[in-house]
């Protein structure tokens, strides 16, 4: 991993499906993300990835809050 690399739990920004995912690792060239609210982890082109702003880290934990008050999110 590079100084670029986020941290294993980090939110980040894929413009490619304009989704806001926890950074999972790496896998080959690419970096696999989950959606915050659980799921199917996707692999973006680290060059389409950039940390989540903070309004999109604040929907982000809203969104999984929500998920867990509603029971599907564990």
């Amino acid at each position: 991993m590079t100084a670029d690399t986020p941290s294993v739990g980090d939110l980040v920004h894929d413009s490619r499906t304009e989704s806001v995912g926890e950074f999972r690792g790496t896998s080959g060239p690419y970096w696999s993300l989950r959606p915050v609210v659980g799921g199917t982890e996707w692999e973006a082109d680290p060059e389409d990835v950039r940390p989540a702003d903070p309004a999109e880290r604040l929907r982000a934990k809203t969104a999984r809050a929500n998920a867990r008050s509603h029971g599907a999110l564990l």
